[in-house]
């Protein structure tokens, strides 16, 4: 802090002469001109001679009012031998300080008095912050960590801090805070799914928030290093914090931040405690066979000592990928699945069953060399979100790329709840992938679609090689989309039933397979539909249903 025209006074001899020395001095300015408001910033303590000042000193001493100088100090001697009346009266009148500064004072030593106050002020404030700083550290050595840096920040600032988790929940606050009001207003700030006002394009919050109102001062920090605050301080006072303050509030948020960080391992125990959890409730308990109520009350105690809880049911069953675990945690249960849970294979390794539905496409297809499917890159575990069904959407939101959703289900039907998200999220279709939209459109969208084209193409290959002519592959769609009615088929595709006859002998002896037979006609079914998905927009190809 500056100090005051009254420190000034005692360090530099001058004689007040009029006004009240309470003012802050901030600098020295020296002028002789007649108006020398245009070159001052306010708080200045003016130095003259009065070499141009006679008269009537009221318009002057209004101006020098008006810009907000601390003081104004006429050196007598020179222009004045004494300050004259009139300028006295004025100051007096307009209530600005007037000081006398004695013939032997030279204004230079006025001018290194007030720079050698303002540099110990500065000195006297670092070394509070240091001192501060101190505090707060002793502080987050203690048992209590972050809530007694809390405490100790509150009386460093002369008010009121408290700490919030991630979610805008008070976990610690000191008395007479005003907590909840401050946790309302970043509940306002965050907006909808997480998105803040006023924060970067990324979406991430400001550094700092400044809440203040006409009778209080409030801040508030985001803690953690992450693309995601993990908590926040907040810290109020009746009055402006000063550059010391703020340096001590800046000091505490590294503190509370180290903190937060040096959780992470805390964090991944208890991620592996909810995996654990996760396999608890998917192999049913203790040979239970599925979770009952028993088994999930036993998995609500393992998570209580945690914070953590279990949505009631129904529950919706979520995959997501690993990166939006960040975003999706704080709002859900969220795990991985352990290894050693009893949960159907296409759950846990969908590639595994990508391989099995390759093996079951026929020897043709196997050594075809339309067949040959490309190495596919290795598919990362999904993150499981358990979730309540009425907040399902929500949750679902707060997750970038594919997010797979399974039906409703009660926790005895979590096996297959995850087999359903499993599948909906390896459907390869980008944003929210609900299980029951996906077997709602057939068969194929339950297959890998890589492996179900190959599979038609090594089948379809012999009628594609027969010279340039489609029309053996369009009959074939109509009679298996008529079920083998040939005047049906026929009139499908405008032709009589002898030319569609025909064609069929050909395609029978080209693929060398009964078609009578139901399990080749089921391939070919297949195989066309699988041809017809993999049309470009546009294309008139119907499907063989």
């Amino acid at each position: 802090m500056a100090p005051s025209l009254r420190t000034v006074v005692r360090r530099t001899g001058l004689r007040p002469l009029a006004g009240t020395l309470d003012s802050v001095v901030r600098w020295v300015a020296v002028s002789e001109l007649e108006d020398p408001t245009p070159y001052l910033e306010g708080d200045e303590l003016l130095l003259t001679t009065g070499m141009r000042l006679e008269g009537d000193f009221s318009q002057y001493v209004a101006r020098l009012v008006a810009r907000g100088v601390a003081g104004l100090a006429l050196g007598v001697g020179l222009s004045h031998e004494e300050v004259p009346p009139a300028l006295l009266a004025a100051a007096t009148a307009a209530g600005l300080p007037l000081l006398e500064v004695p013939r032997e004072t030279p204004f230079i030593a006025v001018g290194k008095a007030v720079s050698d106050l303002l540099a110990a002020e500065q000195y006297d404030e670092i070394t509070r912050a240091f001192a501060a700083q101190g505090r707060l550290t002793r502080a987050a050595l203690r048992t209590e960590g972050p809530y007694a840096v809390i405490d100790r920040l509150a009386k460093e600032v002369g008010g009121w801090a408290a700490l919030l988790d991630e979610h805008g929940e008070v976990r610690h606050a000191t008395r007479a805070a005003k907590a909840e009001a401050a946790a309302r207003e970043l509940a306002r700030l965050r907006g909808e799914h997480g998105v803040w006002r006023g924060g970067g394009a990324n979406g991430r919050p400001p550094a700092s928030l400044a809440l203040s109102g006409p009778d209080e001062h409030v801040v508030l920090q985001p803690l953690g290093g992450g693309p995601r605050p993990r908590g926040f301080f907040v810290v109020g006072a009746s009055r402006a914090f000063s550059p010391v303050t703020q340096t001590v509030i800046n000091a505490a948020g590294s503190l509370l931040t180290l903190a937060v960080e040096q959780g992470g391992a805390q964090r991944e125990a208890e991620r592996r405690v909810r995996s654990a959890v996760l396999g608890l409730l998917l192999d049913g308990g203790m040979g239970e066979g599925r979770a009952g109520p028993a088994c999930v009350e036993r998995a609500r105690a393992v998570l209580a000592p945690l914070g953590g809880r279990l949505p009631e049911e129904p529950v919706v069953v979520l995959a997501v990928a690993g990166d939006a675990l960040d975003a999706v945690e704080p709002h859900a249960f969220t795990a991985h699945v352990p290894e050693t849970a009893h949960v159907p294979e296409t759950a846990r390794f969908p590639e595994a069953a990508r391989t099995n539905e390759a093996a079951r496409i026929p020897e043709v297809a196997r050594t075809n060399e339309a067949a040959r499917l490309p190495d596919a890159a290795p598919l990362e575990s999904p993150v499981v979100v358990l979730v309540a069904a009425a907040e399902a959407e929500k949750v679902a939101a707060l997750a970038e790329g594919t997010v797979g959703m399974s039906a409703p289900s009660a926790y005895g039907e979590l096996p297959g709840a995850l087999d359903q998200a499993r599948r909906a999220f390896e459907s390869g279709r980008d944003g929210l992938v609900r299980f029951a939209d996906l077997a709602g459109q057939g068969l194929l969208t339950l297959l890998d679609p890589a492996a179900a084209q190959a599979f038609a193409a090594a089948l379809l290959a012999p009628l594609a090689r027969y010279g340039s002519r489609a029309d053996l592959v369009e009959s074939l769609r109509a009679y298996i989309g008529s079920n083998g009615h040939w005047d049906a088929a026929a009139q499908r595709l405008g032709i009589h039933r002898h030319t569609l006859r025909y064609r069929m002998k050909r395609v029978t002896e080209l693929l060398g397979r009964d078609l009578d037979d139901p399990g080749v006609r089921a391939e070919l079914w297949i195989a066309l539909a699988a041809t017809s998905s993999a049309c470009p927009p546009g294309s008139s190809r119907s499907s063989p249903s």
